[in-house]
């Protein structure tokens, strides 16, 4: 049995009104007025509470969250944290969730995502909807599965990646990343994934002017690139697209197999055409200069 303090339907206010608490559970409150009200808590429940001013969660431990809102003045709410579970919940405020160690997200929306998720290790997302400019940076060890995003430079400079069943929107999404897999997935987006390492595409639908570009280890299975314009540039890449390829520009190593090419642009004085081997039912115009 726990042995947990329970606290119902409080209206807490003034700065750090619960500093440093520990096994509390709080039910149906509301944080009001006053910065840092949960700051170095720790084995913390809450359950339906409201979240309507800064830093709510900062330096705290072992946390689950339950059907509980951030209001937009809940901004940067949970920060340097670890061992956090956020279930059915929305959350309204920007800059959420940066530098926490093992958070996981269940059923959760980010109405303004902006700078969201950035800098953690270990992250969880199931069914997250989410809309803001570069959600996820420079994280790692990250597992995603139903997740709709809408937001350019997504995942930024981040690492261990796994994505499953999502939707993404994003310009410049995966910059900068390494060791990347992404499974039945669609991804919207120009210039995608650009200067990142060992990146997988299994089952996706990608739409990307100049996408796929500068990256070191590219490989896509069963994918179809839709609109997809001047891809692959200096890319190493073993791609088997299941659709047309709109053009094709300057792969700088490796295999590409498509049902045609509208383009292929092979410029010898920039890289050697011979290390890259095209295998499709026709190129319709090839550029070599």
């Amino acid at each position: 049995m726990s042995n947990k303090k329970v606290i119902t339907q409080e209206f807490l206010k003034g700065e750090r009104a619960l500093f440093h608490g520990k096994d509390l559970v709080i039910r149906d409150s509301i944080f009001d007025d006053g910065e840092s009200p949960l700051k170095e808590s720790r084995d913390i429940e809450l359950y339906g509470c409201m979240f309507r001013w800064k830093y709510p969660l900062w330096y705290a431990k072992n946390i689950k969250v339950n059907n509980c809102s951030w209001f937009e003045m809940g901004r940067s709410g949970v920060w340097y944290t670890e061992n956090i579970t956020v279930e059915d919940s929305m959350i309204e405020a920007p800059k959420n969730f940066r530098r926490c160690k093992n958070v996981m997200l269940k059923n959760v929306s980010f109405s303004n995502a902006q700078e969201t998720l950035w800098s953690c290790d270990g992250v969880r997302m199931e069914q997250v909807v989410a809309k803001g400019d570069y959600f996820g940076m420079n994280s790692e060890n990250i597992y995603v599965d139903g997740l709709n995003l809408y937001g350019n430079y997504c995942f930024d400079g981040a690492k261990n990646i796994e994505v499953h069943n999502s939707k993404l929107m994003s310009k410049d999404a995966f910059w900068n990343c390494e060791n990347v897999v992404v499974y039945d997935s669609y991804i919207y987006g120009e210039y995608l994934a650009w200067n990142a390492k060992n990146i997988t595409f299994v089952n996706c639908t990608i739409e990307s002017l100049q996408g796929l570009c500068y990256i070191e280890n590219l490989k896509m299975v069963n994918c179809k690139l839709i609109n997809t314009t001047l891809a692959f540039e200096y890319s190493t890449v073993d791609a088997q697209i299941d659709s047309r390829i709109d053009s094709v520009m300057n792969p700088t190593s490796g295999r590409i197999t498509a049902e045609s090419i509208g383009e292929l642009i092979l410029e010898k004085d920039r890289i050697d055409p011979e290390k890259t081997t095209i295998v499709c039912r026709g190129a319709e115009k090839k550029d070599e200069v």
